[in-house]
């Protein structure tokens, strides 16, 4: 568990028949040192506190950065919290998000938190990451065109157009052109002499989207 247990927001409804389940579990990691706090709120009762956080429908449970909706047993609700205090949390958060088809929540969530932008990137090199992760990955990054947060990414995403895959090589490119950075003329420019086509074909494409043409 973190050196500092996270605090737990549960939100349950009458008649919620996973309620129950979320709050005794939650309960145990009280008792256990797992979580710090845990404060209840009834949704019927507090319709205005759920309004204002978005909440939709209970269980919906709150662990540190972390929003969980819907059941969750006791050893995901123990993995969350463990996870709240290790630096790849955000990563593995938004991963999850992305598995499980929503894109939407993803994109609220950076709404929220432009910082966590920068916890996408282990995502582009992780030879396991499925597919539809990949995909969200890159929607999010879209998302962000011309950010000042993406742009504060040129650097690492310049690291990630070196890498050895020449599909993670392809990614950076086509984000490092999404940035509207100048920064990101000169690893682009490198690029159009990769040995993969489809690299160099992006790097190109890339650097006239920032309005240089490709020399």
């Amino acid at each position: 568990m973190p050196a500092t247990p996270p605090d737990a927001l549960l939100f349950i409804a009458p008649g919620c028949p996973h309620c129950p389940v979320v709050l005794q579990a939650l309960s145990e990691m009280v008792k256990q040192g797992a979580i710090g706090r845990l404060e209840v709120v009834n949704v019927a009762a507090h319709p205005e506190q759920a309004a204002a956080l978005g909440v939709r429908a209970a269980p919906w449970t709150r662990l540190s950065p972390f929003e969980l909706e819907g059941a969750q047993t006791p050893q995901e609700l123990r993995r969350w919290a463990e996870l709240a205090g290790k630096p790849d949390g955000i990563t593995r958060y938004l991963e999850q998000l992305l598995r499980d088809g929503q894109l939407a929540r993803a994109e609220q969530q950076l709404a929220r938190h432009p910082d966590w932008l920068s916890h996408l990137m282990p995502l582009l090199t992780q030879a396991d990451t499925p597919m539809q992760v990949r995909v969200g990955v890159g929607a999010l990054l879209e998302g962000q065109a011309g950010s000042a947060e993406l742009q504060a990414l040129v650097p690492a995403l310049g690291e990630l157009s070196r890498m050895a895959d020449h599909s993670v090589r392809a990614d950076a490119c086509h984000y490092l052109g999404l940035s509207g950075s100048a920064e990101a003329v000169p690893f682009l420019r490198a690029r159009l002499e990769d040995e993969n086509g489809e690299v160099r074909e992006i790097a190109g494409e890339a650097l006239e989207m920032l309005g240089y043409r490709p020399a």
